[in-house]
């Protein structure tokens, strides 16, 4: 295995017997003690990277990867745009009002990036204020998760994320699961850790939706903002293991009820020398389509059971909840689901009215505010859910702290 470093790091059995969710690990899946293998350099091929970047990654050395270990978060950080659309603003563009927008969402503004703000910015300052909560230093960091589904750049943005934080030892890429990014992300990183010995994951999550709204449609343009969100995934002993239990699942049936589809503009060419269908059209995105009954009907179904699901594999009944963090997508889909798991109103966290639907950085923005607040405190148990287009759903179960 070769790391960031350039260094072949050997496999570390972990100090206790690892656990599956099933319980501890069969013996012919344990690791044997740790083998000790020859350092081997790496290479870097392409003559356009900065000579300075690949050195100061190769400079630190590396700890040995320790396998099996359980998750912790222990720092958290969002950033907003300036911009804040009331829906007094929005009443002058489209037939609507504040009264209609607020009785049917829950919202009352939203921020919107605007002038020289980037995603790619606001995701800088989310992940910077996630290490310094967690007084990680970002060389410290292994690696960089950029749940969006709206990059400044269509290839992905984690990897100029990292580049700007400072994640000289990191490896970073994109998950794109929409308003269920964050929940994705968040497993994903405590997976990296547990089956790859990593210590500390950085997990973005971060959408602009406000570049794919058609602003003339009441039905969607009242609903969404634009934010970023982080959380710092660290790795901990398995009796310390802060993720408890989890449930993902899709069903692309339902795809036709909320999309973005990519629709084909003008011919590139004029000329396509006799070949019909070629070249391909130049591809653009249509605006946000949505369904908003068939969503709402999925989401007051489909986000207790989830969460009942992740509950059962923590072995944890709902009344063992602190926190019920849920994507802010609608008031009334929070309503609902508190109400079927039994879940009272002051133990339901909401800033959708300040924010709108901000996609993957739903949570995470929700997550910190209540943080710093001293709302949530450490030990507190979150069941938290993302949903959304796909259309995909999960949850998990976590400790904070």
């Amino acid at each position: 295995m070769v790391a960031a470093s350039g260094l072949a790091l050997p496999r570390v059995a972990a100090p206790c017997p690892a656990r599956t969710r099933g319980g501890l690990r069969p013996a012919f899946l344990r690791f044997a003690p740790p083998v000790a293998l020859p350092p081997r350099q790496l290479r870097c091929c392409a003559s356009t990277v900065d000579d300075g970047v690949v050195s100061a990654a190769a400079s630190k050395p590396r700890l040995p990867r320790v396998v099996g270990m359980g998750s912790k978060l222990v720092g958290c950080g969002s950033a907003i745009p300036t911009l804040s659309v009331s829906n007094d603003d929005l009443s002058k563009i489209v037939e609507t009002s504040d009264e209609w927008i607020a009785a049917r969402t829950g919202i009352r503004n939203r921020r919107v990036l605007s002038g020289d703000e980037t995603l790619r910015g606001l995701s800088i300052q989310a992940a910077q204020r996630a290490l310094e909560m967690a007084e990680v230093k970002a060389e410290d960091v292994d690696l960089v998760l950029l749940c969006t589904s709206t990059p400044d750049d269509l290839f992905g943005g984690a990897a100029q994320v990292l580049a700007e934080v400072g994640c000289t030892n990191a490896f970073g890429f994109d998950i794109t699961a929409a308003c269920s990014g964050f929940i994705v992300g968040l497993i994903t990183a405590t997976r990296f850790i547990k089956g790859g010995g990593l210590q500390n994951v950085l997990v973005v999550g971060a959408d602009a939706l406000s570049k794919y709204v058609d602003w003339t449609d009441r039905g969607t343009c009242i609903l969404f903002g634009d934010a970023a969100g982080a959380v710092l995934v660290q790795a901990c002993s398995v009796d310390e293991d802060g993720l408890l239990g989890f449930c993902v699942q899709s069903d692309g049936n339902g795809q036709k009820h909320l999309n973005a589809i990519t629709a084909n503009d003008e011919s590139i060419l004029s000329n396509t020398n006799g070949v019909p269908g070629f070249p391909p059209k130049k591809a653009t995105y249509s605006c946000i389509q949505m369904n908003g009954k068939e969503v709402f009907r999925f989401a007051v179904r489909c986000v207790p059971q989830s969460i009942e699901k992740a509950l059962q594999e923590a072995g944890l009944p709902a009344s063992s909840i602190d926190w019920l963090l849920l994507h802010q997508a609608n008031q009334r889909i929070i309503d609902a689901a508190a109400s079927r798991l039994d879940i009272p109103s002051d133990k339901v966290i909401s800033n959708l009215a300040n924010y709108g639907n901000t996609s993957a950085a739903s949570i995470p923005l929700a997550l910190d505010e209540a943080v710093r607040s001293g709302k949530v405190k450490t030990g507190d148990i979150i069941a938290a859910s993302g949903f959304g287009a796909g259309l995909t759903w999960g949850s998990a179960i976590v400790k904070w702290g």
